[in-house]
């Protein structure tokens, strides 16, 4: 078998790289005239909003690495400032297809809707006379211009938050000569402003920053004001704790979360029609280089605008509603824990409800018959049902452990709100394992039932979330298989006490053995192809970054093992090189769903093995968080999972992108083939009628 070397870039796709051509697939959506329109916003909200995340955390992190003058490069031998610079090329040009599917694509096609965007050029006398007392009623109170001298310092500018650079003549009241003054829209202001019918033609909005931009000069009076532009800074998100120097994780990470607003920038955004002075004052202030200035012709948050999709009463522009389907087995016995006792339950959502999870657990609270109930909480949203039911089980006297993990990215503020409502309520509340983040999803439910006692188990690929659940594909299994129920448990103590861990059954476990036996398996493959047999490897995950599992792919490819990777998001590995990856085809699949389940699919001779998981193909995933894998062992739910979960998606040639040797991505073509959208296809074969059954 030939040597892989993984730091050949030919062989290896760099990770950051990768994700930026996600965020391409994503705005793709936003030019696809088969989406509703309105939905077609929303996409072009979530490209921008994914490209913050990605410099708030990703660039960020490469920025300090290349200022600590690293010289290791990752996996693709690039180093920090190589990486930066690339990144900084790709990210320009996306920016600027963003900008160009908004002005050129979509404001004209909502305009044909009668759903518009009024420039302040365009204003009318009637509609200025109403923008005016706007002005003076609702934002000038609230504005504090501050002008810039050795009193009146710059500003600490909040991450992400509207703010506009003015350039002033003249003297103020005190005599001072100031040239530049700050304005910072507070952000409880609203960043679109609907104007009232009889003003408008249809649904007409006016941006915030037209309306300060028109008025900004009621704010120096006596001043001329000589330029005006709106600007936005990116800062570093992620949070820095060191846990072996700490003994309250919840009260580090609560002094981290007050300083996170305001940590270094990693990128500016500005008016297009912002001076070079300007431009370079700011990137001065920020101590940022050219490479980092972002220049918008329009909003420079284009998140905003998903505020559109929700004031635009418009069904006909959106996705039609649906309700999600629920078993027959549960909606023909509200006895869940007699459901489970007959067989395994499989919930693939959000096609069918994630509602069974959230009863299962309240009938849990309510039976005196339940001892005890162990839940891991990774982001759960607010006000979230499940909460209320453990918190009332804790409340009745049951034990009630949960393990939270506080440092969910951009989720840590409202994790430490609901673990210190738990630890109220009288709940054990732990959180996870030093070192290592808890992104398993695990339910454990102990029952006495006569003389024994019963574990019921809950476990997933997906968050305990009911409203990403409505947007997140993911499964979903409940069962009281006593091998299963015995490893849960194990879990549980792992996580709460201290020991070594202990031998699982029937569970893969990160960071122990999981990343063992997937390599395992796929050696497993190797060998039954090498004996001329025939030998298959389907995964379907959110990420494949790990190069040793990559380097495992390559070799089974070469032994002739057929491999097909559903990757939605991040792909380092190149399909298609001659001789390495011949076997292997990459595919994204982007639609009205995010895709979000991990089922990972071995042939086995003819005894297929269905596995599905909490956790991507990321060194993270495998070393670094505490993850779990499940079978699949019901036949009739295995194959389920097969035709569902992983053909359906290989046959998709609606939403499907192909992952070229190159790097780039091309949409799988229909030809004369018929329409196949695989989420289309689940929803009508897995969801309920609306209107037929309660919308979970």
């Amino acid at each position: 078998m030939e040597k892989i070397n993984l730091t050949d870039p030919d062989l290896y796709f760099n990770r950051e790289l990768s994700l930026l051509q996600f965020q391409s697939r994503v705005l793709a959506q936003a030019s696809d005239e088969s989406v509703p329109l309105l939905e077609r916003l929303r996409f072009l909200c979530i490209s921008s909003t994914n490209l913050d995340e990605f410099f708030e955390i990703r660039v960020a992190g490469l920025m300090h690495r290349a200022a600590l003058e690293s010289t290791s490069g990752s996996a693709d031998s690039l180093t920090p400032e190589q990486l930066l610079a690339r990144i900084s090329d790709e990210a320009h040009r996306l920016v600027d297809e963003q900008y160009r599917v908004l002005n050129e694509v979509l404001i004209p096609e909502l305009g044909k809707q009668r759903i518009h965007f009024l420039k302040r050029t365009h204003w009318n006398q009637k509609q200025a006379a109403w923008i005016k007392r706007y002005f003076t009623n609702d934002l000038l109170p609230v504005l504090s211009p501050l002008g810039l001298d050795p009193s009146h310092p710059f500003p600490r500018v909040l991450n992400r938050s509207l703010n506009f650079i003015v350039a002033l003549e003249g003297k103020d009241a005190f005599g001072r000569d100031s040239r530049i003054a700050i304005v910072q829209a507070p952000r409880s202001l609203p960043r679109l402003i609907r104007l009232p019918s009889s003003l408008a033609n249809g649904d007409t909005f006016v941006f915030l920053s037209s309306i300060i931009h028109t008025h900004v000069s009621e704010l120096f009076p006596g001043m001329n004001v000589t330029g005006c532009y709106q600007f936005r800074v990116t800062r570093d998100s992620d949070l820095f704790v060191d846990e072996e120097e700490i003994d309250d994780l919840m009260r580090a990470i609560k002094g981290e979360l007050s300083s996170r607003r305001l940590s270094d920038a990693v990128r500016l955004e500005v008016a297009d029609n912002c001076s070079d002075e300007m431009a370079e004052y700011l990137l001065h202030k920020f101590k940022l280089n050219q490479e980092d200035l972002y220049q918008v012709n329009g909003p420079v948050n284009l998140n905003r605008l998903m505020e559109i999709h929700d004031l635009v009463d418009r069904p006909d522009l959106k996705y039609p509603p649906f309700t999600p389907g629920i078993p027959k087995r549960i909606k023909n016995n509200e006895d869940l824990f007699e459901v489970i006792r007959h067989g395994d339950v499989l919930l693939h959502h959000p096609f069918e409800s994630f509602a069974p999870v959230i009863s299962l657990l309240k009938q849990a609270a309510g039976d005196p018959q339940v001892l005890a109930i162990k839940q891991t909480l990774y982001r759960t949203g607010a006000d979230s049902p499940l909460v209320d039911a453990l918190v009332e089980a804790a409340r009745t006297g049951k034990e009630v452990t949960v393990v939270v993990e506080l440092r969910a990215r951009f989720d840590e503020a409202a994790n430490i709100e609901l673990a210190t409502r738990l630890q109220d309520a009288g709940a054990h509340v732990v959180y996870g394992v030093v070192g290592h983040k808890t992104h398993a999803k695990l339910l454990l439910i102990v029952r006495r039932e006569g003389r024994r006692i019963r574990r019921y188990a809950h476990l997933g690929t997906g968050n305990y979330h009911a409203g990403t659940a409505r947007v997140y594909t993911d499964y979903g299994l409940l069962t009281c298989d006593k091998a299963i129920g015995d490893d849960v448990h194990r879990l549980f103590t792992q996580l709460t006490g201290l020991g070594k861990a202990t031998k699982l059954r029937k569970l893969w476990q990160s960071p122990f053995t999981l990343h063992k036996r997937l390599m395992s398996l796929i050696d497993q493959e190797a060998e039954t192809a090498r004996a001329g047999k025939p030998a298959r490897i389907i995964v379907k995950i959110n990420s494949l970054v790990e190069s040793k599992i990559i380097a495992r792919l390559y070799a089974a490819s070469q032994a002739g093992v057929k491999i097909d990777l559903i990757v939605r998001g991040i792909c380092c590995l190149r399909p298609g090189v001659t001789g390495i990856s011949d076997n292997i085809h990459v595919r994204s699949v982007v639609g009205r769903f995010l895709e979000h389940t991990r089922v990972y699919y071995f042939e086995n001779e003819g005894d297929p093995q269905v596995l599905c998981s909490s956790a991507d193909w990321m060194d993270r995933n495998f070393f670094r968080r505490v993850e779990t894998c499940f079978p699949i062992e019901d036949p009739t739910l295995k194959k389920r999972v097969i035709n569902d979960g992983l053909l359906a998606y290989l046959a998709d040639n609606t939403l499907a992108w192909q992952l070229q040797t190159d790097g780039t991505y091309r949409k799988i073509k229909q030809g004369n083939q018929k329409p196949r959208n695989v989420q289309r296809q689940l929803l009508e074969k897995l969801a309920a009628d609306p209107g037929t059954e309660k919308n979970n």
